[in-house]
């Protein structure tokens, strides 16, 4: 028999408040609530018995189901069927406007309707606190469990009989069923009407949100999915946008490599940024400019390559008692210790992120003059760190280098200052920009190894790291030169896999040697692949890319050499690599943009 590949079994659905991930078993896997970064209510991702489960099935096991997102939106569905006929679960999270306002509450709704026959179905909640380490007191009202202890007002509101939902008992399904599972808020309408209007007005949000969306003729089913994805994992009420929802899964099985993803790399921003941008949606900046505009006030040293969604500087480490994924794969971290990582590329990745705010008309910061402040504490830090090693994209715990990859955003920075003091005529950014820039190609330049004929990973190392991919995409090596050819040739020989997926490096890292590789640098790949004229074999390689995906299109971080996922999951990282490989491929086939 074929060895199954591993690929995460589930979709995500969220409305910028909250992200909830559901199987194929209509099983919420994993819902952290009141925020992206707070405990979960449901985790059995983590921990099959002290994660409790949300989850709605036929009562035995002898069923098939599928899943599919209604058509451009993040509305979830999931179709069983079963000896005695098939039924439908939708979930989705809320979102639309009313009252000059987005309404994105703490609800996750449910409907179960029959589609053929009369089958059976059990419906089991139970919620957890604390990363699992409590267990509710559930009181039964008229229509609704609450469930105690483990936050604010958390209740089940239903037209299932309660006693078949605690006592886990399956009942007929003859008709439409709905529940609504909420935070803090009571439900104050009935329950069928909210659940019809907002399951409406949701769908009609999502698919006017991607309605607007600019993308090229080529790719667009997976576009499309990426787009939404990234959409969901800002947190609306700041501006921060995490990297994943997800914790503790693993970069490959047994690995350790277990980190928590829920927090605001200022370096995954930049590319979520500028994929959103290229698509034409601008208000995830202007609302991340107030996110950054806040952190900036606060600090006085230095930018943390990581902050909470609220902006919060300590996001402490800690293992918690949890079996893990798979329950075997620990420790499951909460926090993430790189926080205290010295990572200097972050003040040009702001810039650069900030910059479209500053030159493209469609945008406005009334008055920008007036935010100069952050411009120039950016660049200021620019020139006090440009000769200081860093820990470096790759967060390496261990060691500091001089990081090709931070000169790179250096100069990509300094350009960005350079332009934002040009449009709003200012000398002191203008002078300055014209010097780091050159500065920094002058020790990008020094991480060039002659007999490998490539840039390497840092000053005085002669490891290829596949960021420095990131030296053709972003412009510092011109498309058509014979360096820029030469670079790409010395990477695919010691970092590319036949098909096409690519390492992140190959040393020792202070964990060991990576097993899997990584989804992020294997677009970088492509899309410098395209930018070098090679755009079939650029194509090619993003269809193998595409085929790692799971049943919904959804990418995770890290991909095995059979094609598994791995990793944290879905990763915006990995998604937003997708989007820009597609049009960098379309820039080069001159494929129309539908906007």
């Amino acid at each position: 028999m074929e060895k199954s590949v591993h690929k995460y079994p589930m979709g995500i659905i969220g409305n910028c408040s909250y992200l909830a991930y559901i199987d194929l078993h209509a099983n919420v896997k994993w819902l952290c609530m009141p925020r992206f970064d707070s405990s979960f209510l449901f985790g059995s991702l983590l921990d099959s018995e002290k994660g409790g489960d949300f989850k709605i099935s036929p009562p035995d096991n002898s069923y098939q189901s599928k899943q599919y997102y209604l058509q451009n939106t993040n509305i979830l569905c999931t179709e069983f069927k079963c000896s005695d006929g098939s039924f439908k679960v939708t979930d989705f999270a809320p979102r639309f406007y009313q009252q000059d306002r987005f309404f994105r509450p703490l609800m996750l709704l449910r409907k179960i309707e029959p589609l053929e026959g009369r089958p059976m179905v059990k419906v089991i909640c139970k919620p957890v606190g604390d990363y699992g380490q409590i267990k509710p007191e559930i009181l039964a009202g008229s229509n609704h469990l609450r469930f105690l202890n483990i936050g604010s007002h958390v209740r089940l509101t239903t037209d299932i009989s309660l006693n078949n939902i605690v006592d886990e008992k399956a009942f007929v399904l003859s008709e439409a069923r709905y529940l609504i599972f909420s935070y803090e808020l009571p439900l104050e309408s009935g329950l069928i009407d909210t659940f019809e209007t907002f399951f409406k007005k949701t769908r009609d949000y999502w698919q006017n949100w991607v309605k607007t969306t600019s993308i090229p003729s080529i790719y667009q089913k997976e576009m499309i999915r990426s787009a939404l994805v990234l959409k969901i994992h800002q947190y609306e009420d700041t501006g921060g946008i995490i990297a994943s929802g997800s914790m503790g899964l693993p970069e490959f099985d047994g690995s350790g490599r277990n980190w928590d993803y829920r927090y605001c790399w200022m370096r995954d921003t930049y590319y979520t940024l500028y994929a959103l941008n290229s698509i034409g949606h601008f208000e995830e900046s202007q609302k991340y400019f107030q996110y950054i505009e806040n952190i900036i006030a606060s600090e006085k040293s230095y930018i943390q390559p990581i902050y909470s969604i609220t902006g919060q500087k300590e996001i402490t480490e800690k293992i918690i008692n949890l079996k893990g994924y798979m329950d075997r794969n620990v420790p499951v971290r909460t926090g993430n210790l790189a926080y205290t990582h010295i990572q200097n590329d972050v003040y040009g990745q702001v810039l650069v992120s900030l910059l479209p705010l500053y030159t493209d008309k469609r945008l406005t910061i009334n008055p920008k003059s007036k935010s100069l402040d952050i411009i120039h504490f950016l660049l200021d830090k620019i020139e006090e760190t440009m000769f200081e090693p860093d820990a470096g994209l790759w967060e390496f715990r261990n060691k500091k280098q001089l990081h090709c990859y931070t000169f790179l955003f250096h100069w990509a920075g300094s350009r960005a200052a350079l332009k934002i003091g040009i449009e709003l005529n200012d000398p002191n950014l203008i002078k300055k920009g014209h010097n780091l820039i050159e500065k920094a190609a002058q020790q990008i330049e020094k991480c060039y190894c002659s007999e490998k004929q490539a840039y390497t990973q840092a000053i005085g190392n002669d490891s290829i790291d596949a960021s420095c991919l990131k030296l053709i995409s972003m412009g510092y090596l011109e498309c058509d030169s014979e360096r820029a050819r030469k670079h790409i040739e010395a990477i695919e020989r010691e970092l590319k896999t036949d098909e096409g997926y690519m390492f992140r490096y190959k040393h020792d890292d202070g964990f060991g040697i990576p097993e899997t590789t990584f989804m992020m640098c294997a677009f970088w790949y492509s899309e410098a692949l395209a930018c070098v004229g090679r755009v079939n074999e650029a194509s090619k390689v993003l269809d193998n890319l595409i085929k790692t995906s799971n049943h919904l299109d959804l990418l995770s971080e890290d991909v095995g050499l059979d094609g598994s996922q791995w990793g944290n999951f879905p990763q915006t990282y990995s998604h937003v690599g997708l989007m820009n490989a597609v049009f960098g491929i379309a820039r080069k086939l001159n494929k129309p943009l539908y906007d």
